[in-house]
């Protein structure tokens, strides 16, 4: 399998040098820096690319190479039209840096679709990938080891059936490929278990994946169901899941802060909210953003994570952490050889729908 890639590959144990957005984050540059000198301190290489406030607070840190940007793209500003013109931005050098092989991967918690499009147009598209994805490992509550792929959170706010079925391709072949899991259980979101239920897109990509080869799609789930472990995977489009991810978001936090008011609330309450305390932390880290580092964009030629924009020092710290591993262990390569295997091309889907939509 020959597909042709942006990043260099690094031998197994060579260390890898991470190409970092510094401008864009919520907590400023004190965040970016501090989860930058913990990875150094780890012997990772960084390369930071910013303004000279970003910049300044790197200064020194073994390991971390500053990289002036004469720009920022702000989450205010149109994505595209903000890459195309401002090639000097921090997330535009710092992309192209990964696609010219000075960088294995990029890292950014500023604007989503800064980022996307800056990796869509330095890194490009895997072949036969419509569009990339942005993929998220949702933590499942009452199963500590285990996660679930979520898929789009963000990229994508409209779909068309083919892409829902690739977004299924894509995310059955990263969760075989690198999160090790054998023969992986794919689900569309919808508002019903039925196959006619959800909007048009969702039908009829349900009827595409329910005779598609080389993908085990059990059909619908709906949003009760994402932590529960229904599946391995679970595919909706971009508008659908980042709303439904931010609301998991914000029931974590405050169902969190209902417990402790009620903990505060008498003498018994407070008993029985000290013997929770163990188990509600232990929750509310598995449900901080900041324990997986972020979202990883699949479909790319390149390895792209984007950090959410609240994350602290230790979401900005795994953020790259997710980025190393996602080169160490081929994560671009891999998915691409198990795209190619399943016939999961832009072709093949195209035809697949149009073969089910074919009166009987």
């Amino acid at each position: 399998m020959s597909q042709p890639g942006s990043a260099t590959a690094a031998p197994p144990d060579a260390p890898l040098t991470i190409a970092l957005d510094t401008c864009g984050a919520d907590g400023g540059p004190d965040v970016i820096a501090a989860g930058a000198k913990a990875v150094a301190a780890e012997g990772l290489h960084v390369r930071a690319f910013g303004l000279q406030p970003e910049l300044e607070r790197l200064v020194g840190i073994e390991r971390v190479e500053l990289r002036r940007a004469e720009d920022a793209i702000s989450n205010e500003e149109e994505p595209v039209r903000a890459v195309h013109g401002k090639t000097g931005a921090s997330v535009v050098l710092a992309a192209q840096d990964v696609a010219d092989g000075h960088s294995h991967a990029l890292v950014s918690a500023g604007s989503t679709g800064a980022a996307l499009a800056a990796s869509l147009f330095a890194m490009k598209r895997l072949r036969g990938v419509h569009r990339p994805a942005i993929a998220v490992q949702l933590p499942l509550p009452e199963r500590p080891a285990e996660h679930v792929l979520f898929l789009d959170a963000g990229a994508n706010t409209e779909v068309r059936p083919q892409h829902l079925v690739q977004f299924a391709y894509l995310g059955s072949a990263f969760s075989e490929a690198v999160l090790g899991v054998e023969r992986p259980r794919v689900a569309l979101l919808s508002v019903g278990e039925e196959p006619r239920k959800g909007t048009p897109a969702v039908v009829a990509a349900h009827e595409a994946l329910a005779g598609a080869d080389g993908v085990h799609f059990i059909g619908n789930v709906e949003g009760r169901h994402l932590v529960e472990g229904a599946a391995d995977v679970v595919v909706t489009d971009g508008f659908t899941g980042n709303v439904a991810l931010k609301t998991m978001e914000g029931t974590s936090k405050a169902v969190g802060g209902a417990v402790r008011g009620a903990a505060r609330s008498g003498f018994f309450s407070a008993i029985g909210g000290l013997l929770m305390r163990r188990s509600l932390k232990r929750l509310r880290r598995k449900l901080d953003p900041d324990t997986t580092g972020g979202a990883i964009l699949l479909g790319l030629r390149g390895v792209t994570v984007i950090a959410h924009g609240s994350s602290g020092p230790e979401g900005i710290a795994n953020a790259i952490r997710l980025a190393e591993r996602g080169v160490r262990e081929r994560t671009v390569e891999r998915t691409a050889e198990l795209l190619e295997r399943s016939g999961a091309s832009r072709a093949a889907v195209r035809a697949s729908l149009e073969r089910d939509r074919k009166p009987a």
